[in-house]
């Protein structure tokens, strides 16, 4: 009886003593924006991409210029060409 007993013990399957190790998440290094964003032709001649309004404002002479604002290249404002 005991080397029945003895040996069921010994068949059962042995589990680890640690914790299995959690899956790598699959995370990208480029930062995390909000949704909704639009590419816009840039004054320098570059196509921007940018989240914000577009709004018209003032220019140091007093003339106005359109600008898209909040751009993924981290500028609060960019000039736009017409």
């Amino acid at each position: 009886m005991k080397a029945l007993t003895l040996a069921l013990l010994l068949s059962l399957p042995i589990l680890p003593l640690s914790p299995p190790k959690p899956a790598p998440q699959l995370t990208t290094q480029a930062v995390k924006r909000p949704k909704g964003g639009r590419w816009y032709f840039a004054a320098s001649g570059h196509a921007i991409y940018c989240y914000g309004p577009v709004m018209i404002v003032p220019r140091a002479n007093g003339e106005l210029e359109r600008v898209a604002t909040f751009c993924s290249d981290g500028s609060p404002i960019v000039p736009l060409k017409d």
